[in-house]
């Protein structure tokens, strides 16, 4: 996150966690969207935050929800309704694409959604798992790029690693981002091109929702540093994804 202490009202979580709690992609949860009225006040807080997205809570019983990145807002993203879905205790999310439903099964939270609903994403199968991991750069290339290998394909185990690679006029193509679902913006603990690192996504909700379509089977995704994703396609065309969430920051302090 930037030089910027987060006010109080907003929550700080980490969604799509590791086994042991760990890693996760961070996220700003505004329980009261009221307090940041109009698009200008809301991006302003967003890029402020300098999360990869910010959620505005708009009703909290409807479950409407505005999500924004540092740059945009979006129509859907994975891991803000996640998170969302889990801090409020929601069963039924809206958006401007549809109804996301949503449910508990012990440690993790699930969201369904429609593969459609997601921004394009560019899936890229290596041999192994191994060259995942040796990668020190998002391969050439233009837009978001989602890389993954089997780590055990007969129980659906992957590896995957998310780059929103550079446009031609040298700018992060802003349908990604640096550590987080789908925005532009530098989080706490990543480093961008800006500064010799490399801009990666810790865990992204949607391409693994994309990927799991695409095999038509669930999948166990472990991403970036070790984030874990489940997925698990429907006969109807829908995507559940899910994943354990823990609350990093409490919006109101005691």
């Amino acid at each position: 996150m930037n030089d910027f202490e987060v006010p109080e009202g907003i929550d700080v979580l980490r969604v799509f966690c590791g086994p042991d709690g760990r890693h996760g992609n961070p996220l700003g949860v505004v329980r009261d969207g009221r307090r940041y009225p109009g698009n200008d006040a809301r991006q302003a807080l967003a890029r402020q935050l300098g999360f990869s997205e910010t959620v505005f809570v708009d009703d909290p019983e409807r479950g409407t929800v505005d999500i924004r990145t540092p740059g945009l807002r979006l129509p859907f993203a994975g891991h803000p309704l996640v998170g969302a879905a889990w801090l409020l205790d929601l069963e039924v999310l809206e958006l401007p694409v549809g109804d996301v439903f949503a449910r508990q099964e012990g440690e993790f939270t699930w969201i369904t959604a429609r593969p459609e609903w997601a921004p394009p994403r560019a899936l890229q199968q290596y041999a192994t798992a191994a060259e995942i991991e040796a990668l020190t750069e998002p391969p050439p290339g233009e837009g978001w790029l989602y890389v993954w290998a089997w780590e055990d394909e007969a129980a659906g185990r992957v590896r995957a690693r998310a780059f929103p690679r550079r446009t031609e006029t040298g700018r992060t193509d802003t349908r990604g981002s640096r550590s987080g679902g789908t925005g532009a913006g530098t989080v706490a603990g990543t480093t961008g091109a800006d500064d010799g690192g490399i801009e990666e996504d810790e865990a992204t909700g949607a391409a693994a929702m994309l990927l799991s379509a695409r095999l038509g089977r669930a999948l166990n995704i472990t991403q970036g540093r070790g984030s874990q994703i489940l997925t698990a396609p429907a006969p109807d065309g829908t995507v559940e994804v899910g994943g354990r969430v823990l609350l990093a920051r409490a919006g109101l302090r005691r």
